[in-house]
């Protein structure tokens, strides 16, 4: 695949099968992921691989957060956010970790780590790997900002959902260029 079909074609895959990445696999991603912009060197960026059981873990902590935020919610709702983490054999959870420096702030910090995980969305097409990026509200929620051990300026970016592509490709919405383009000239 070129370099501009890549650019150009890139498709979020919602459902995925194993096996997981290969460590093969896994290493284009990350070396791809530390490729992100990152003002002053600061590496502003932590990976944590969630596969097997990892998965049932994730989804316990998923499943507490919502009974915080919805006390009422019901206990097959429970079951159903839990299974939410075995949508895919592997899923990798990409954290902006915020440096103290004058001259870089949080922000760009957390946008090299967004440009991070946007740099694996490319790499897994690339390796013949399926991706989605989601995000959701669990990555805010203080029982999982804690299970991961955040600091309280560190930011869950998001989840990268990996496996294998399973049905037919989602149809890419036809965006053009000028309807998000202002030129000042």
């Amino acid at each position: 695949m070129d370099a501009k079909t890549l650019l150009l074609k890139r498709n979020s895959h919602g459902k995925l099968e194993g096996p997981a990445p290969t460590a093969e696999q896994l290493d284009t991603l990350y070396r791809a992921a530390l490729r992100a912009p990152d003002h002053k060197g600061l590496a502003p960026w932590r990976f944590v691989e969630i596969s097997g059981e990892g998965r049932k873990r994730l989804g316990d902590l998923s499943a507490r957060a919502e009974k915080l935020r919805k006390p009422e919610i019901k206990e097959d709702k429970l079951e159903s956010i839990k299974l939410k983490a075995e949508r895919a054999p592997m899923i990798i959870a990409v954290i902006a970790r915020i440096k103290d420096n004058k001259k870089v702030p949080r922000v760009e910090q957390v946008a090299s780590a967004a440009c991070a995980a946007h740099a694996m969305l490319y790499a897994a097409e690339v390796e013949g790997l399926g991706a989605m990026w989601r995000t959701g509200d669990f990555a805010h929620s203080p029982v999982v900002r804690e299970g991961f051990g955040l600091t309280p300026v560190d930011e869950l970016v998001g989840f990268i959902y990996l496996g294998h592509k399973v049905g037919h490709e989602k149809k890419l919405p036809n965006l053009q260029p000028k309807d998000f383009v202002e030129r000042w000239t």
